[in-house]
């Protein structure tokens, strides 16, 4: 096995078993803490600690000599090529408010280019992972179809690795757009938004990691979110590059260093995408 399949297949299983550790809080009334100051509001709770902390022990056990950023306790590690990148709950405002669509991110880095990643959406029990030209979902073998459905399908295999491909929308007029919040655009960013939400075909708002997700499964055709950290998109770069996607920030630039990112289905679309964020017509 490869070093990056090693490292791939040592992350899916503890983004699973970090997933479960963060299901104890969920729907459970956590307490949360406010680590933003000025009147904003930016959320942690226990499981957001206890999920990192559980990712950065058992990586560091595994991998010695990898670096390890994670959005609740910084830099740490060795000095090695690759550093891992940790978002321990990636939508804590939607894990407060009893929302499943939050996910735990565990991107790898060597250089300064994301190599691999792993999303676990702990509650719908679904496994996003890519590297290379390799991107696909795993579904749960406990998750059952609906009597229905079952009869008119052969049981899915436990743990099958599904394909991951992105959409060919060729026009910014039949696209659907998604983006976490409004809220994360101001001033130019807001208005670069709203030229390309009135271009679309439907906007849809939530879904925090999940929207790109979705999009790697070739249900949406672009995402566009602004404030981002490297933790919030490096583990997702990998799966959108690998499933046929496009992701950089609204200026062309590299998607790992956070910012305003856009991620689009195909090429063309993404051209489309950030010549209408740079100009009104």
């Amino acid at each position: 096995m490869s070093t990056l399949s090693q490292r791939l297949a040592t992350a899916t299983t503890l983004a699973e078993e970090a997933g479960e550790i963060a299901l104890r809080w969920f729907r459970a009334a956590p307490e949360v803490t406010n680590k933003a100051a000025a009147g904003l509001f930016d959320p942690v709770t226990a499981a957001d600690h206890a999920v990192e902390e559980f990712l950065r022990t058992e990586l560091a056990r595994r991998f010695p000599d990898d670096r390890f950023l994670g959005e609740e306790t910084g830099e740490s590690g060795g000095d090695g090529p690759f550093r891992w990148v940790i978002d321990p709950i990636d939508g804590t405002r939607s894990f407060i408010s009893g929302n499943p669509l939050w996910g735990v991110l565990v991107g790898l880095e060597e250089g300064d280019r994301a190599v691999a990643g792993v999303v676990r959406i702990p509650y719908l029990r679904e496994t996003f992972a890519g590297q290379g030209q390799r991107a696909y979902v795993q579904l749960a073998g406990e998750s059952q179809p609906s009597p229905r459905v079952r009869r008119t399908l052969a049981p899915a295999r436990k743990r099958a690795e599904i394909p991951l491909r992105t959409r060919d929308t060729a026009l910014l007029a039949d696209a659907v757009l998604c983006s976490t919040s409004p809220e994360m655009f101001e001033g130019p960013d807001m208005d670069a938004f709203e030229r390309l939400r009135t271009r679309c075909r439907l906007t849809r708002f939530g879904g925090d990691c999940y929207s790109y997700c979705t999009l790697a499964m070739g249900h949406v055709d672009i995402v566009a979110e602004a404030g981002l950290q490297p933790y919030d998109i490096v583990a997702l770069a990998p799966i959108i590059r690998a499933a046929g996607g496009v992701v950089t920030t609204a200026d062309g630039g590299l998607a790992e260093r956070g910012g305003f990112i856009v991620a689009a289905a195909n090429e063309a679309l993404h051209e489309q995408t950030l010549a209408m964020l740079a100009h009104p017509s």
